[in-house]
């Protein structure tokens, strides 16, 4: 048997002795092995320069892949290129090599680098320098950047290293600082631009307009390289994002090491609930197994609590507390910084970590990568895995189902995990949420000229409104800005949830995270808790206006959830499908939420300790959904009386939010639900799944698209299930605002098997 597959069967066995089902059914679902792979080169170009030639063959550089070697033609063509291939493959190379020969040939000229991510900047910025060439003179400026560095960076760099949020608030507002820079700009790189979709893409995209404008202005026109994982669209999803035609590299011609992937099912510990081992205990256990047998693991989880609550599982099973870490958004730059050393130098043994780590963030010799619950898209999934085996050694990937319609689906279905082609990423510039308040700091950035197209075609009508509402005002044939300063600092590009909200310890004054406006609501309400590196904290106050949470350490051995109440009102349906006496439709929506209080349950047992009631304000969102109308006699053929319709409904709602991500390149946490028995807009029974912000993000739209497919494989994954009532793994959400009640796991098969069959679909 090969090594990886033993290790991990080894492991699997220890689990279940250990847990006391050792006749049990197997965690290890599927195991499936992927072949090494062999690089494909061409030799170092003979017109590149000596020095940099040189300075390649001395880090052991002495070829170049074949992409890599297309990609530098292309951009020398002087073509707007975007790189797309997978993990490990030496994108970075793809955009390093012009950078250099572009400051080696005149050091005056400048280039912009974007990350979706500090720590990936910071990446890049060590790369840049373990070079050694004096023409580059590359410096981070970003957040962590001292403001005393500041001015000597814009005065002396040629090569900026920084994210999209400081491009938009710090750069582009100041932009007449930044003018010999700017005027001298001859090539803007964008890191993982796949991660720049949704609603961060659609900002993203709409602060690369504003400097493209502004290099316009100074009489710059930037080549531009962008780099991406594999996704279905790169050449369409970059020139959405940059505004230009580019022309994508795709063929990937790295090598890759063979690469061991179990699929691991954590065991029912109650078949009549149907419920399972936690997914985080679970993925601890295997993260510890791991990093015991020797590996340097990484996990990646859904949540920072996630984060949390594995590294401190896994600092128990190991017995080494310094050797494990959590890494999340929301830490402060040193500890980002520290987590990263110490996974470089192998002083950490192993790390739970958010998407923050999904990136091509250079943590060193990784030999095991364990994914805790589907991260949303088959780009991810390859991603994250790539992270294992990138120094040529062999790699261990398990991914470790998580109580989730989706996670159960996909390990009934490997061929749907291991095989499934790639999602297209959505950006919509278009957006008014977002468009608006570009179009404001792009005004004050420089007066808007009448005709002018700063995002796009649709400027016009919104400049129009802007301006009736006295957020621009008009000379001539221009519109300005009508405030004082920039509106950029009103404008949060990772989130349509407003200003992020700080959580301070109230004892010390210390900083401990942050959460967006948005979120702070469910996460951080009065008596919430809340973890931060192994330590756990209760919420005491939540000051919105302020935008602070005061928080206060504690040990007691209890966990919170949120209850909410929501409500949808049918702005306008855009568009419909008649499914016989059904109607499935896409259009735009109001959705009104309130937290009303949250559940305290004790830990581990998981028992309720009550209801606590809360009082905070109501929020309303505007934005998109897909619904689907079901009618009466549709409601009878399922052979659903009256009062068992909602308990039907809902647990088809959930189990559908879960499946959305096999259809839609999306995050569970982005997209909410409601069903009702009834609902005035509609006048029937309805389900609807609407995206999680302002003006929409794409997502109904493609769940629309493909609702049969969407619908199909939910009513599968709801009757595959081995529970008898319902449970996480089909029917249950434990993000439910009612407590998941009522929930009627037969009712749902039945009523989705009726809204198919309505539709000619079986």
């Amino acid at each position: 048997m090969r090594q990886g597959a033993a290790s991990l069967e080894a492991l699997a066995a220890d689990l279940a002795e250990r847990e006391g089902d050792p006749g049990g059914r197997p965690r290890i679902a599927h195991l499936h092995r992927l072949p090494a792979r062999p690089a494909r080169t061409a030799p170092l170009p003979d017109d590149l320069p000596a020095a940099l030639a040189d300075r390649l063959r001395a880090l052991g550089v002495a070829s170049l892949y074949r992409h890599q070697a297309t990609a530098r033609a292309l951009l020398a063509e002087g073509r707007h290129v975007v790189v797309a291939t997978g993990t490990a493959s030496g994108k970075s190379l793809c955009y390093q090599l012009p950078l250099l020969e572009q400051a080696l040939a005149d050091d005056r000229s400048t280039t912009l680098y974007l990350a979706p991510t500090k720590a990936l900047a910071r990446d890049q910025l060590r790369a840049l320098r373990a070079l050694g060439l004096p023409q580059v003179r590359a410096a981070a400026y970003d957040g962590d950047t001292e403001r005393a560095e500041r001015e000597a960076i814009r005065r002396t760099a040629n090569v900026v290293l920084t994210n999209p949020d400081m491009l938009h608030a710090g750069i582009l507002p100041n932009h007449r600082r930044w003018a010999d820079f700017l005027h001298r700009l001859g090539l803007v790189i964008v890191d993982e631009c796949h991660v720049a979709r949704g609603i961060f893409g659609a900002h993203v995209a709409a602060v690369l307009r504003r400097l493209r404008r502004l290099a316009a202005f100074y009489a710059a026109a930037p080549t531009f390289v962008l780099a991406s994982a594999t996704i279905a669209n790169p050449a369409e999803h970059a020139a959405a994002l940059s505004g230009l035609e580019v022309t994508a590299v795709t063929e990937d011609a790295s090598p890759r090491p063979p690469m061991t992937i179990a699929l691991w099912e954590p065991p029912i510990t109650d078949p009549d609930a149907g419920t399972r081992r936690s997914a985080l205990a679970e993925g601890a256990d295997v993260l510890a197994g791991l990093a015991a047998q020797g590996p340097q693991t990484l996990a990646f989880v859904r949540s920072r609590k996630a984060a949390e609550v594995v590294a401190a599982v896994t600092r128990e099973r190991l017995g080494d507390p310094a050797a494990v870490r959590a890494y999340r958004a929301g830490l402060r730059g040193e500890e980002r910084r520290a987590v990263e050393a110490g996974l470089t130098d192998g002083t950490l043994r192993a790390v739970a970590a958010t998407d923050a780590l999904e990136l091509g963030v250079d943590v060193g010799s990784l030999d095991a990568v364990v994914l805790l619950g589907w991260p949303g898209t088959v780009a991810s999934l390859w991603q994250r895995a790539g992270r294992a085996g990138r120094r040529g050694r062999e790699a261990t990937v398990v991914f470790v189902a998580d109580d989730d319609p989706l996670d159960h689906y996909l390990l009934a279905h490997p061929d749907e995990l291991l095989g499934r082609p790639l999602e297209a990423a959505t950006v919509d510039v278009t957006n008014p949420y977002v468009a608006a308040p570009h179009l404001r700091c792009a005004a004050a950035e420089l007066p808007i000229e009448d005709g002018e197209e700063v995002l796009g075609a649709g400027d016009a009508a919104l400049l129009d409104a802007e301006e009736a509402a006295g957020r621009l005002r008009r000379r001539g044939p221009r519109r300005y800005h009508a405030g004082r300063g920039s509106p950029a600092r009103d404008v949060a590009l990772r989130t349509a949830g407003g200003e992020p909200v700080a959580i301070v310890e109230e004892a010390t004054g210390a900083l401990v995270g942050e959460v967006d406006e948005a979120r702070a609501p469910r996460t951080v309400h009065p008596g919430a808790i809340y973890l931060h590196q192994g330590e756990t904290y209760e919420v005491s106050s939540l000051d919105l206006e302020r935008g602070v949470a005061l928080v206060a350490r504690t040990t007691a051995p209890i966990t919170t959830t949120p209850r909410t109440d929501t409500d949808i009102a049918v702005v306008a349906e855009e568009d419909r499908v008649a499914w016989g006496r059904c109607r499935l439709a896409v259009g735009r929506i109001e959705v009104a939420s309130q937290v009303l209080g949250y559940e305290r349950r004790r830990l581990p047992s998981g028992e309720s300790l009550g209801v606590v009631d809360l009082d905070l304000p109501r929020r309303l969102l505007d934005t998109r959904a897909v619904w689907i109308a079901i009618g009466e006699e549709v409601l009878e053929a399922a052979g659903l009386a009256p009062h068992e319709v909602a308990g039907a409904a809902h647990a088809a709602e959930h189990a559908a939010i879960g499946l959305l991500p096999l259809v839609a390149m999306c995050d569970r946490g982005d997209i909410g639900g409601l069903s009702t028995p009834w609902h005035p807009d509609t006048a029937a029974a309805t389900i609807f799944i609407y995206d999680g912000h302002p003006g929409g993000a794409g997502v109904a739209e493609r769940a629309f698209a493909a609702a049969v497919r969407h619908l199909s494989a939910t009513r599968d994954a709801i009757a595959a299930c081995p529970c008898a009532t319902g449970c996480p793994s089909c029917v249950q959400s434990p993000k439910c605002g009612n407590g998941n009640e009522p929930l009627d796991k037969a009712g749902a098969v039945a009523l989705l098997s009726a809204v198919l069959a309505e539709g000619g679909h079986r």
